[in-house]
């Protein structure tokens, strides 16, 4: 089970998946379908157009400060329990997954030991 929030923030689209109109990205279809996945495994998840929902973009010191120093090329913009995982870009699966893995503190595997 992964624990946790992912909060995505997406550039203006002309619908709030993008998945919309004749051409359709597929980093697009790839992103909606693992946070679909990511939330039937117990992650909270949100995602945010700049189109349809300006004011979470406001709202948040990290994505003012990524749009500050980097405009609209910070877009699309990753938050894991309200820290930056990935702007730019979308994150893959396995970036999501393994910044919502959480080791038991009682565990014997160190994190980046390999062995969990």
């Amino acid at each position: 089970m992964l624990t946790g929030t992912v909060a995505v923030f997406d550039p203006a689209m002309c619908c709030p998946t993008g998945l919309c109109g004749p051409g359709v990205d597929p980093a697009l279809l790839t992103i909606s379908r693992d946070l679909r996945w990511l939330e039937k495994q117990g992650a909270t998840v949100s995602r945010n157009g700049l189109s349809t929902a300006p004011d979470a973009f406001v709202a948040n010191p990290r994505i003012q400060g990524l749009l500050q120093a980097f405009g609209d090329d910070a877009l699309p913009a990753t938050l894991i329990n309200d820290k930056v995982l990935v702007h730019g870009r979308y994150p893959t699966r396995e970036e999501l997954v393994a910044a919502l893995t959480v080791v038991p503190p009682n565990s014997a595997c160190a994190p980046g030991s390999g062995c969990c």
